[in-house]
């Protein structure tokens, strides 16, 4: 085959990277200012033994006329089934997409890792676009440097989990509790073997720890796209890891320390400060002042989220800062501004955590009792939750700023709120005003614990709520439709809610590792913080009537989406292969060759 000039390669790249970035935008619904990625999108087509296939999507079942729910469930659900269709059905063909998502050789043992998930059955084989996101910026450092970094950060009092691999084994962890680093041992131990020598640091709290202002992140991503360049030259890479002698054994102690600690504050200063400059939530003017940009990521009139990776952004939503607990005064914030590679459980957008599977989901913390649930039919028609006033800590009535608070209290307020009408021989949904407390029935929504709070503020939640006794998790398999909200960081019962047999309403922006795995709409519905849509999307859900919605078969066939997907992409098999695949790309990340070593067959 005839070799390539570097000249023409470069005009190639730049080209791709040009062509590739404007897709993204329009796929995620990102402004031209946010931090550019470097893969293409995924593709509608698949190549088989080199033979071009497109499948064909099913038809979305709407029209004019038709409630913006039906509209966004039909169109959800076609994209996710032309999303299955198109997945790799051998080791070559998920070789090449890889190479055609990220313009480089898959990392060192990658077929092991193919392996690995063909044999776990994992379904969507292709879709890691997330991890790329993720370890771009570290590109944009050296290997030296960034193992340095999580040796200093290990040898501080900085509440990280240490857990050390050498020859293919985990030999060492360090802090944090016992069946956290019980978990991690168990979730690497079926492919530590093909892991690289290496430290890695996991996050001990719930909140996120690495903020980078945005002109260094500009810069690393900028870094970290030229390594990719480089890599993408090497026709021929190393299937195979460096060894680096600066990976010692154990943990040696460190006298200083690059994190702060911020607890019982506002942390939106910080949150904020890896967004462009001309983002809204960077804007020189107060909270209030600035409106959300949010025209990508949610459909009028009452805002329904339609992307929930482009809503969860907190840098087109400045009003995020005063309706979200963790912005509002975070029950611990425990943050560095230089780039450290840290592993969290889930993260805020415009942290540089690095997330992964959470240990709490495979130690199975929050279980679910198939035999406690009832039929669909036997359920109550109603929404759900009981729950702590976790999300932050309350202080001078900073409660009141915090989304599950928020959520609670409307639930059960006598405010008025919008939700749409159409006659029977009307074409259009029209927006009118109704009291919530007309459709108190259909919401089942208290706080069983309050904490996380000052004497006064505790004092006064309990009075501006009615507080209940804890309940036996298992009653809320009585209802049709349950509640996830964020806490202090994820829910941790999300899982649980999906396996059951109702369908779950989700309301909270961490970004977990399954952002790619669930879908809005397809496997559970999305629930903005401002609330608009909250009261409509459950009475159009439970309102069988012609012009009200005629929409309670929708609930059942959500609940059974995501009790079968659960069971195909979020058991424990899942999230190895998952974090394997995590661990495979951030063990090259950190080698000293990293622009030489792949995968090639």
């Amino acid at each position: 085959m005839r070799r390539r000039t570097p000249t023409r390669i470069v005009c190639l790249i730049l080209a791709s990277v040009l062509l590739t970035t404007t897709l993204v935008f329009l796929r995620d619904g990102k402004s031209p200012a946010s931090i550019p990625k470097i893969f293409s999108p995924p593709s509608s087509s698949r190549d088989t033994e080199n033979k071009l296939v497109t499948p064909t999507p099913p038809t979305p079942t709407t029209g004019p006329g038709d409630h913006p729910i039906r509209t966004l469930i039909a169109n959800a659900n076609a994209d996710f089934e032309a999303l299955k269709a198109r997945q790799s059905t051998s080791l070559s063909q998920a070789i090449a997409e890889y190479k055609r998502r990220y313009g480089l050789s898959p990392p060192p043992n990658f077929d092991k890792w193919y392996a690995f998930a063909k044999a776990r059955k994992v379904v969507l084989v292709d879709e890691f676009d997330t991890i790329h996101d993720l370890l771009l910026p570290f590109r944009g450092l050296p290997p030296a440097v960034l193992r340095a970094r999580v040796t200093e950060a290990l040898g501080h009092d900085n509440m990280l989990i240490a857990l050390q691999i050498r020859q293919g084994n985990v030999t060492h962890t360090e802090g944090g509790q016992k069946w956290v680093k019980d978990a991690l041992k168990g979730m690497t131990r079926e492919f530590t073997q093909y892991l690289p020598d290496m430290d890695l640091a996991f996050n001990v709290h719930d909140e996120p720890r690495v903020a980078v202002p945005h002109d260094d992140l500009q810069r690393l991503v900028a870094k970290g796209e030229e390594s990719i360049e480089k890599a993408m030259l090497n026709e021929k890479p190393r299937n195979e890891w460096s060894s680096h002698a600066d990976l010692v054994k154990g943990i040696k102690e460190v006298p200083t320390s690059r994190f702060n600690h911020f607890s019982h504050q506002s942390t939106w200063a910080h949150s904020k400060l890896s967004c462009p400059p001309d983002s809204p939530s960077r804007s020189l003017l107060e909270v209030g002042e600035v409106p959300d940009v949010n025209s990508e990521s949610i459909t009028s009139p009452l805002g329904f989220i339609s992307n929930q990776t482009a809503y969860s952004d907190i840098c087109n939503s400045p009003s995020f800062s005063k309706n979200y607990g963790f912005f509002a005064s975070a029950n611990s914030f425990n943050v560095a501004q230089d780039l450290i590679p840290i592993f969290s459980q889930s993260k805020i957008s415009s942290f540089q955590d690095i997330i992964y599977p959470p240990p709490w989901y495979w130690y199975d913390m929050v279980p679910y009792n198939a035999t406690r649930d009832i039929p669909w039919a036997e359920k109550q028609e109603t929404l759900y939750w009981r729950g702590g006033t976790t999300g932050g800590y309350s202080r001078f009535g900073a409660w009141r700023r915090h989304h599950r608070q928020r959520f609670v209290l409307k639930a059960n307020s006598n405010d008025q709120t919008p939700v749409l009408a159409k006659e029977d021989t009307a074409t259009e949904w029209t927006e009118k005003s109704t009291a919530v407390q007309d459709h108190k029935d259909l919401f089942d929504i208290k706080f069983t614990e309050v904490g996380q709070c000052d004497t006064g503020d505790c004092t006064a939640q309990r009075e501006a709520f009615h507080v209940l006794p804890k309940v036996d998790p298992n009653d809320a398999w009585r209802s049709r439709y349950l509640l996830d909200m964020d806490g202090n960081a994820f829910s941790g019962r999300f899982y649980s809610f999906l396996q059951s047999g109702s369908a779950v309403l989700k309301m909270g922006i961490s970004r977990e590792w399954h952002a790619e795995w669930l879908r809005e709409w397809v496997h559970y519905v999305p629930l903005s913080l401002h609330g608009r849509d909250w009261v409509e999307a459950m009475r159009w859900f439970t309102d069988g009537s012609l012009g009200g919605g005629a929409a309670t078969e929708e609930g059942k066939a959500l609940a059974v989406r995501s009790t079968e997907w659960a069971g195909k992409a979020l058991r424990n098999a899942d999230l190895e292969v998952w974090f394997f695949r995590l661990l495979l790309e951030y063990g090259r990340v950190v080698d000293d060759a990293r622009e030489s070593i792949g995968f090639a067959e």
